[in-house]
């Protein structure tokens, strides 16, 4: 069976019509061409671009070397439609997850959101707004990668292609695409320029909620038909059912790395000194790593009120020591998200969504 058969497939697993994409909005859909009207733009301010800026490192391939390697989703442009209109509501409403239901956690300008991965598999893509900034939160089922980017006067959709498995946005006002992983353009007037970025947790409902008892959290009032009760890639990354479990990525790698299973969960992180990678189990055991880069020194930190862990830059080689889910250090007690050290972004993804982007990353397994 084609690659991208199996994609359309198992979208339609959850008795999904993915291709509708916009046809299939509860209000009924656009219509014909004639019962649309032309907005009118002369009062509003033309969109801008998304705010970029140059790749925070170096990737081992070339833009064009990764346009090479695109291989077709199995949807069209927008057939796995965004969610532009947000709605939302707060955390004790009877509307939000089960508590074991996994959610992308944001934190931005002092407010703080959470999306339902069981709404996001359907849509990968929210245009929303966080903080007074306009951001996208996105998420790409088949690399296990939820990351968020600033996106200006722009919105971002899904294009429908693929570069290792791996998400690939548009964004809709110049029309680049975007690898999700990597956040750089390999197409059009943006190529080579990098999205920039904010961090997203991956956690469940319950340890969000306490964390964030004023957080709002994304309901499934999206506008589009879609059984959110049922995951069409099948289960989540605890039962080993369907395709998040032992198998091997839906599309061939870029670049096959054995040295784990392709699906094994991966803390990565691009920091001044090259990629790295903690195997997150391992994270969780040690809670506390020394790490090096390059010539570069890090600390990787577990934090079990999310379930997360944090990379921070370590010049000074500062010592700490980690008891009951705090960090002592020079006298003084820090939570695990507030060391006195410039933090890396990172992000929750697959060992092959990771290493067929930075085959040479640092890896502690």
């Amino acid at each position: 069976m084609p690659p991208e058969l199996t994609r359309r497939r198992a979208l339609a697993a959850g008795a999904v019509a993915a291709l509708a994409g916009c046809l299939d909005r509860q209000d009924g859909g656009l219509g014909s061409a004639d019962d649309v009207s032309e907005p009118d733009s002369r009062d509003e301010d033309p969109p801008e671009d998304p705010p970029t800026t140059e790749p925070p490192i170096e990737m081992a391939h070339s833009t064009a070397a990764l346009r090479q390697e695109v291989a077709n989703g199995g949807v069209p442009q927008d057939g796995i439609p965004s969610i532009d209109e947000p709605v939302y509501t707060d955390a004790g409403s009877d509307e939000t997850p089960a508590d074991e239901d996994i959610v992308f956690g944001v934190e931005l300008n002092g407010e703080t959101a959470a999306y339902p991965r069981k709404i996001l598999v359907y849509h990968e893509i929210v245009n929303t707004e966080i903080g007074g900034e306009p951001v996208s939160v996105t998420y790409c089922p088949l690399t296990g990668t939820a990351q968020g980017f600033y996106r200006g006067g722009t919105e971002f959709g899904v294009s429908g292609q693929l570069v290792n498995s791996n998400l690939i946005m548009y964004d809709r006002e110049a029309e680049s695409w975007w690898p999700q992983v990597p956040a750089v353009a390999i197409d059009g007037p943006h190529d080579g320029r990098s999205l920039q970025e904010f961090p997203v947790v991956w956690t469940t409902w319950e340890l969000w909620r306490d964390h964030h008892p004023e957080t709002q959290v994304l309901t499934d009032d999206t506008g589009y038909v879609r059984d959110y009760g049922n995951d069409p890639y099948s289960g989540s990354y605890n039962p080993t059912t369907g395709y998040y479990d032992d198998g091997g990525p839906m599309f061939a790698p870029v670049v096959s790395d054995d040295r784990h299973q392709a699906k094994t969960i991966f803390i990565c992180a691009r920091t001044p000194d090259g990629p790295l990678a903690i195997r997150k189990e391992l994270l969780r055991e040690q809670e506390l790593i020394d790490l090096s880069v390059g010539d570069g020194s890090y600390l990787g930190v577990y934090d079990p009120r999310l379930d997360t862990g944090y990379v921070y830059e370590n010049p000074d080689e500062r010592t700490f020591e980690y008891t009951d889910g705090e960090l002592r250090g020079d006298g003084t007690v820090h939570a695990p998200d507030e060391l006195p050290l410039d933090r890396s972004l990172r992000l929750d993804a697959m060992w092959f969504a990771w290493t067929g982007i930075y085959p040479g990353t640092e890896v502690y397994d």
